[in-house]
């Protein structure tokens, strides 16, 4: 029997039975889809959502690991987006977290801070606190009907996964990294203060999300709280100021029976990925193999069908040649089998990989992962 998206992807997370494992992807810097273009891409094709082209997803026929309709747990309202200055091929920026950076203006990098808003209690109280309100209507849809009746489907084709927020991760932006880890020394009280706000903010939201009814399939984090050496808090921190939260928030969803919280954290995890279970996150997502070699492969032997995976597919093995690329997916092809992981590239494709590798890549992933069962069409007949 076929399945949807939405049941294959709960299957998957439940070691259950299913017709066939997802099909998925992380996405692609923009630089890579201009590259790929160059190099026959259709022109219409774009990781961008747009109702004018073909989003990358169906013409490379992928499933959905996520999505649907939510709430919001972000500041709100947002600040202003706005150019502060011009410098040519580049421009200050302030975003809508208030953080103002430096960034180039047609070709996507990493963007560099330039300054913060968030320097004190005064200011976290005057810029941050405020928009943290869970009570504020602009986190809550106004269409609370189509919602619902979208959330108690259970046939619907994809998963619907809530925002859980990010304890960490957001604070680093909104005052960047050297302040808030000063801030944890100097100030213990009031990291813990935004912490705290951060995830009644959360609980708040998402418990009158859950209250409402329907079928949640799982919630996300995002924190990107490591680097290639380990984490940027030290597991003491994370157990004191961080642990608690975790658990108030994976607590709430456990009790509404969502029993899937993964976190989206680059660097090596591994200091901190017994934490998370600790804290009620069991997925790690993408598993990213870096310099470090984070592995999915010794994750579930080390943590066993506890923890749930997705991602951990070298993405600089996918510059190299087809064999190597067939090697990688045959050494990943049980886990897949075994369930609770879904394989996909460890983060966004780079432009240093060719469309050739990318396309072998899925034809190998389809055959082995897929086994040829209720896959969607790919376009241009798989070029």
């Amino acid at each position: 029997m076929m399945m949807t998206d939405r049941e294959r992807f709960v299957a998957t997370m439940h070691y259950q039975p299913r017709d066939r494992a997802p099909i998925c992807d992380f996405g692609f810097w923009p630089e890579t889809i201009v590259e790929w273009h160059k190099q026959g891409l259709p022109r219409n094709v774009t990781f961008e959502r747009d109702y004018n082209a073909i989003h990358t997803d169906a013409f490379f026929g992928m499933d959905a690991y996520s999505g649907g309709p939510g709430v919001s747990v972000m500041l709100r309202p947002p600040f202003e987006v706005k150019v502060i200055e011009d410098r040519g091929d580049h421009e200050i920026i302030q975003q809508a977290d208030g953080v103002r950076v430096l960034r180039k203006k047609y070709m996507s990098s990493i963007p560099h801070h330039v300054s913060h808003l968030l320097t004190d209690r005064e200011s976290w109280r005057k810029y941050y606190k405020p928009r943290l309100d869970p009570d504020n209507p602009d986190r809550y849809p106004t269409d609370w009907e189509k919602v619902l009746a979208v959330w108690k489907d259970t046939k619907r084709p994809h998963p619907v996964v809530l925002n859980g927020g990010s304890l960490f991760g957001w604070i680093r932006d909104w005052m960047g990294l050297e302040n808030v880890a000063m801030v944890i020394y100097d100030d213990p009280a009031w990291f813990e203060e935004m912490v705290t706000t951060i995830a009644d903010c959360v609980v708040t939201v998402l418990g009158r999300a859950f209250e409402k009814g329907g079928v949640i399939d799982a919630i996300s984090f995002w924190e990107d709280m490591c680097y290639n050496a380990g984490p940027l808090i030290s597991p003491e921190h994370f157990r004191r100021f961080l642990l608690p939260q975790y658990q108030r928030i994976t607590g709430l969803a456990r009790r509404y029976g969502v029993d899937v919280a993964w976190v989206d954290c680059d660097g090596c995890i591994d200091a901190l990925i017994p934490l998370w279970l600790e804290g009620g996150v069991n997925c790690m997502f993408p598993v990213e193999v870096g310099t470090w070699g984070g592995d999915p492969v010794r994750y579930r032997k080390q943590y066993g069908k506890q923890l749930l995976m997705m991602g951990g597919f070298d993405k600089r093995i996918l510059a190299r040649g087809r064999r190597d690329i067939e090697k990688e997916v045959d050494r990943l092809t049980p886990l897949v089998e075994e369930g609770g992981y879904i394989g996909f590239c460890d983060h966004r494709v780079p432009p240093d990989v060719p469309l050739a590798n990318y396309m072998h890549y899925l034809r190998c992933v389809r055959e082995r992962w897929g086994k040829g069962i209720n896959l969607k069409p790919m376009g241009e007949a798989a070029m």
